[in-house]
């Protein structure tokens, strides 16, 4: 697993309030000095509410006051018990063991579930009204399974523990994951959709122009350009994170991306991916982020999920991925060393 030199200012634990919305048709967002709504500033995109809906909450939308107290109460022992003191003589792991890659201090996954409408949501997805997306069709499946390197889950979502496995998995760089490759957060957190990625440097930062808006994302460095003015590129022209084109419908930011690069294959979409995205300030210090995954060629209907970003006060520091990436090398040169032994014990067997 490798480990990255990211912002320790910005990896502080989460705060305690949990993240919250509130849509109130009384409050009014404030203006830029040409007229948009005044969606700039830092904000903070952490929580412990799982995009899909867990199956023990029996399909609910919303969690109980006692429910969510105990996910915040279990984080908080978690991270109490995890920030105490390791014990210098304890014994050394067993061979082979996974020691793991961080130390507590660097994981800030969030305290608790959020609040929308003064109550704690089970999931981030809402439509399909189980909470769950959509089962992928089999001819998506098919795709997926032929292809290259899906063994080792090359996608713009793959998770920063992915474990790759099969043929082939270590034989190509190209074959690694794009968070390991330092190309795109991991987790989808760049997006789109921008998802939490449940580990660390949550924060995004907005700035706008009368002619566009930049989403710079922490992790890993991503900068989404939003162009406010034209249509989308020519279909031929393809981005890591698509072209987004937005347009305003009132308080609300509404944008458009299509044209991804099959390099990413959010959740194995296929390259007609959709995604349609809503940023709204609903208050002060939050912005209500919602989006709809459309791709008829991967899932029969579309699906959407929402949840809240919240003002931060905290400074974005750069993210040195690449300058410390030195377990890439390290993959493949250790692949080719066990390569190397086993031809070695194989000449040793026919020889005897």
């Amino acid at each position: 697993m490798k480990v990255r030199l990211g912002s320790a200012l910005s990896l502080v634990l989460a705060a305690s309030l949990p993240l919250t919305a509130q849509r109130t048709a009384s409050w009014s967002a404030p203006r830029t000095p040409w007229g948009h709504p005044d969606l700039q500033g830092v904000w903070n995109a952490a929580t412990l509410t799982p995009v899909e809906r867990p199956d023990n909450v029996g399909g609910r939308l919303t969690l109980t006051p006692s429910e969510a107290a105990d996910i915040e109460r279990t984080e908080r022992q978690r991270v109490e018990a995890r920030a105490r003191p390791s014990n210098g003589n304890r014994d050394a792991p067993p061979v082979g063991a996974n020691v793991g890659g961080y130390n507590n201090f660097w994981i800030d996954r969030g305290s608790g579930a959020f609040l929308i409408d003064g109550q704690y949501r089970t999931s981030i997805i809402v439509d399909p009204a189980d909470g769950k997306i959509p089962p992928m069709l089999t001819s998506a499946t098919q795709r997926n399974r032929g292809a290259r390197g899906t063994v080792v889950r090359p996608t713009s979502d793959a998770p920063e523990s992915s474990a790759p496995e099969g043929q082939g998995a270590f034989d190509d760089i190209e074959l690694r994951p794009l968070g390991e490759r330092c190309i795109l957060g991991f987790g989808s957190t760049s997006g789109p959709p921008t998802l939490p990625n449940y580990f660390y440097n949550n924060n995004k930062q907005i700035v706008q122009t009368p002619d566009a808006v930049m989403i710079l994302v922490e992790m890993v460095h991503d900068v989404r350009i939003i162009r406010l003015k034209g249509g989308h590129l020519p279909a031929n022209v393809r981005k890591w994170m698509g072209d987004s084109v937005g347009r305003w419908e009132g308080d609300t930011l509404v944008v458009e991306t299509t044209n991804f690069t099959n390099k990413t294959r959010f959740r194995g979409a296929s390259e007609n991916l959709k995604v349609v995205e809503r940023f709204r300030r609903t208050e002060a210090g939050t912005i209500l982020y919602n989006f709809t995954v459309v791709d008829p060629d991967t899932w029969a209907t579309p699906w959407t999920g929402e949840y809240p970003w919240v003002k931060s006060d905290d400074h974005i520091y750069e993210y040195a991925c690449h300058e410390g990436n030195y377990a890439m090398g390290d993959i493949m040169r250790g692949a080719r060393l066990l390569e190397a032994e086993e031809a070695a014990a194989k000449s040793d067997s026919t020889r005897r």
